[in-house]
């Protein structure tokens, strides 16, 4: 049994679930923000929690590999981050990184969208912005949150 289900935990395998498995919550925060089953699916913790589990198992095997200390070299220099982006491992760590994130930060852009009564084409823009391009999708939403809370605030 456990050789079986190591045998499907492939790093190819991984990469696959998550990176086709977040698309239905995204789609669900553009197309239904407010839907109860996107507030229990997308809004919650039950996704990131998942790409959590797969982030753990993959972190587990890179230090039984002894490449733990492989992930410090990111802050010597673009060649180094360079370097490690050529262990899979490191980088499937990454990019489950950047999935849980950017899917939180889409979750917020959502919610905060609702609360100030932006109109969901522009929300939805933005949520797809950030699904695309994390940060430009971000400070879109920011831009447009500006005018429709009639404030600025870098708290929130």
């Amino acid at each position: 049994m456990i050789n079986t289900i190591d045998s499907l935990l492939t790093l190819k395998n991984i990469y696959l679930f998550a990176n086709w498995g977040v698309i239905p919550f995204w789609l669900l925060l553009i197309l239904m923000p407010s839907h109860n089953i996107t507030k229990f699916f997308s809004h919650s913790i039950i996704i990131p929690l998942l790409l959590t589990t797969a982030y753990i198992y993959i972190t587990r095997e890179i230090i039984l590999e002894g490449n733990i200390f492989e992930s410090f070299k990111l802050y010597l220099g673009l060649d180094e981050l360079n370097e490690m982006y050529s262990n899979e491992s490191l980088r499937l760590v990454f990019w489950l990184h950047f999935l849980a994130l950017s899917l939180f930060v889409g979750a917020w852009i959502a919610r905060d969208s609702e609360r100030y009564m932006v109109p969901k084409i522009l929300s939805a823009s933005c949520i797809l912005m950030t699904y695309f391009t994390g940060p430009l999708g971000i400070l879109t939403y920011w831009f447009i949150r500006i005018f429709y809370a009639k404030k600025i605030n870098f708290n929130e």
